[in-house]
């Protein structure tokens, strides 16, 4: 007789986890959550952007560098100068044309296809959400599209990666398909929880920045009504307009809707190509437009909730972290991608925090000032 058991990478075990997260198995999972989570889609680009090879040996002697290079922790770091390939470094257990999930550096998509819509005329970001899905609940139904990019609302929508329970791993991570369901409860799809989630007061007192996954479906979502096209066409638009020479993997619900926030995993490679995007201003390999130049500027303004010191100077808005000159984003885990437009300096970074909740700020801090640093050195 056939014996029928839980899919063992996703079912929650006693620490509350789900097997791939928890920290003995996590690296493994990071590495290949393209092929555990349970639904997703794999695009590839046609052609494919060529990175001129021209090491610049100062990266790798810098000690920064080094010391964030040489832990278990690391997998990949990969820096362009526009397109020329100027560093990169790989784990032993990893390589160039492996896909890495790259957590809410996936968030950044959004900038692109919000901002093109914006440039275009047909999105306000002072519009309500509730006018463009009048079926979302009052967590988000009375917020600004413009707040809800900038990570600037209050709800009962919790992220906090100490607590396995919390709602972005838990509920928003059985909605995803990235954990099995508790015993009877029923799979949501992702946008039927995005419209259980709910707020008493949407108002951010705090001046600062309340981050929570979730914004970056509701904004998704706006943009696909607003532009009455399946957000699938967004990241084939990416793909192909970055060169994408692996793969641009995207996990998404059992209902096909992509899962904007943190869903795609890509190479190190990939991931600068895809980078180059903001450094051309929105526009692809071929001149097509992805994103609008003039968004992206108004990122680096600083208009968004500002961090608390140290990183006070550091805003969040539109999707993305800036201090003004550089944009980029973190990922759960230890990723980051870094574009500083005005050298054309891309840093691709991979890496996978060992502790329990995979989620040390300063960390980041660690990482974004290794790139600044880069960014700030004349070419050779």
């Amino acid at each position: 007789m056939s014996t029928i058991m839980a899919n063992p990478d996703l079912v929650v075990g006693p620490d509350q986890r789900e097997a791939w997260v928890t920290s003995s198995n996590r690296r493994q999972g990071f590495h290949n959550l393209w092929r555990q989570a349970r639904y997703g889609l794999f695009l590839r680009s046609p052609r494919v952007l060529t990175l001129n090879r021209r090491i610049d040996r100062r990266i790798g002697d810098m000690p920064e560098v080094r010391r964030l290079t040489g832990t278990t922790f690391f997998s990949a770091m990969v820096v362009l100068r526009h397109d020329e390939l100027v560093f990169e470094a790989y784990a032993p257990d990893f390589g160039p044309h492996r896909p890495h999930t790259v957590m809410s550096i996936s968030k950044t998509a959004m900038n692109l296809l919000i901002g093109r819509l914006v440039e275009e005329g047909r999105l306000d970001m002072l519009s309500r959400v509730g006018d463009h899905l009048p079926e979302i609940g009052s967590g988000y139904a009375d917020a600004t599209v413009q707040d809800v990019m900038d990570m600037n609302i209050v709800n009962d929508y919790a992220e906090d990666y100490s607590d396995p329970m919390t709602t972005a791993l838990a509920d928003h991570g059985v909605a995803m398909g990235w954990r099995l369901p508790a015993e009877g409860q029923e799979e949501p799809s992702n946008r039927s929880f995005l419209c259980g989630i709910a707020s008493d007061d949407l108002a951010n007192p705090s001046g600062e920045p309340q981050y929570k996954s979730a914004n970056t479906d509701v904004v998704g979502w706006v943009a696909e009504r607003v532009e009455k096209r399946p957000l699938r066409q967004h990241f084939i638009d990416i793909a192909e307009g970055a060169g994408i020479q692996d793969a641009l993997w995207l996990s998404c619900d059992r209902d096909g809707v992509p899962n904007l926030n943190g869903g795609v995993s890509m190479s190190a490679r990939d991931l600068a190509r895809y980078g180059l995007i903001f450094v051309r201003g929105g526009l692809g390999i071929h001149g097509e437009k992805i994103g609008s130049e003039a968004f992206i500027g108004a990122t680096r303004a600083q208009t968004g909730p500002r961090y608390a010191p140290p990183a006070d100077h550091i805003t969040y808005g539109n999707q993305m972290r800036t201090n003004g000159r550089w944009v980029g984003h973190g990922g759960w885990g230890g990723q980051f991608l870094f574009v500083d437009p005005d050298s054309g300096t891309v840093v691709a970074f991979f890496s996978v925090l060992e502790d329990d909740s995979a989620a040390d700020f300063s960390y980041q801090l660690e990482t974004i000032a290794m790139a600044e640093a880069i960014s700030l050195m004349d070419p050779v």
